[in-house]
């Protein structure tokens, strides 16, 4: 692809910085989004709009996803009017966000009897960096397929990492996120059971960050619990989302993960606790509040 046609649905912090980081490279992207202002933006720098998932599908090379749930790219799918229903033999869809794999692999199938591939590309860093182009990419699919799209990747990420068959990038983005947020949860309790017990939480910090435990997530952590500034950039709602469905793959593969069960709880009561919002280190006030 010389300069493909692209297709963009997912306007969010995320998605939005992505699209602005490819009409800087001098795309003009058919998008879509439910956020109005978030379409006006991108329109007024030279996007077109679509009006529904087929019309994009059946204008575009590659049609890019950067949406929240696996319920939600299903839908935006197999809609009567849907990405299914319009896209073009040797088109590619890729998806960005974080969904379940067994799902994804339904989706490449169905996509491949129209003639159409598939990648998963879930991202790492921040909407910063995607605006930069500078996200790490963890992309997997058909190699043909992938070797395909590489060059526009190349433009939205400093990373770009082939993770092999379809399905395998969001697995990687979920056993990430497992690690990642069954980390900070524990990093956070650390610090509520610390100030529980009469123990200073700066000096808990200093003699923590001095051995292996250190590390950028206790950073985040130290961040909120010694001086309040709340900077991961990443919900309590989305890593109790990501952590259900790395159990939801765990499950699927026959296997419990209870370390993450464990990590699951404490954020669906943390959403329950009307805390969801908020960024992961942030359940520090839920531990500090919790009674046996």
């Amino acid at each position: 692809m010389s300069k493909p046609v692209i297709g963009f649905i997912g306007l969010g912090l995320m998605g939005g910085n992505m699209v602005e980081n490819l009409q800087k490279r001098g795309f003009e992207p058919i998008v879509m989004d439910l956020n109005k202002d978030a379409v006006a933006a991108v329109v007024a720098r030279g996007a077109t709009e679509a009006t529904s998932g087929a019309e994009l599908a059946a204008a575009c090379d590659i049609v890019m996803l950067a949406l929240t749930t696996s319920a939600v790219v299903e839908k935006l799918i197999y809609a009567e009017d849907g990405i299914l229903a319009g896209i073009k033999e040797g088109a590619v869809l890729i998806d960005y966000g974080t969904s379940i794999p067994a799902s994804t692999r339904k989706i490449g199938a169905d996509l491949a009897r129209k003639g159409a591939g598939m990648i998963d590309a879930p991202l790492g860093r921040t909407p910063a960096h995607a605006k930069d182009g500078l996200l790490n990419i963890m992309a997997a699919g058909e190699k043909e397929t992938f070797d395909k799209v590489k060059p526009v990747l190349d433009i939205q990420g400093e990373n770009v990492f082939y993770l092999g068959a379809l399905g395998a990038g969001h697995t990687t983005k979920l056993i990430n996120n497992f690690m990642g947020m069954t980390t900070v949860t524990a990093m956070s309790q650390a610090f509520a059971v610390a100030d529980l017990a009469g123990v200073d939480r700066q000096q808990l910090f200093e003699i923590m960050s001095t051995g292996p435990s250190n590390s950028p997530f206790m950073q985040f952590c130290k961040n909120y619990a010694v001086d309040g500034v709340s900077d991961l950039g990443f919900s309590i709602a989305n890593a109790n989302k990501d952590l259900g469905y790395f159990l939801t793959m765990v499950e699927d593969l026959g296997t419990r993960a209870q370390i993450g069960e464990g990590t699951s709880a404490n954020l669906q009561a943390a959403v329950g606790a009307g805390m969801g919002s908020g960024n992961v280190p942030e359940i520090l006030d839920y531990f500090l509040k919790l009674e046996k």
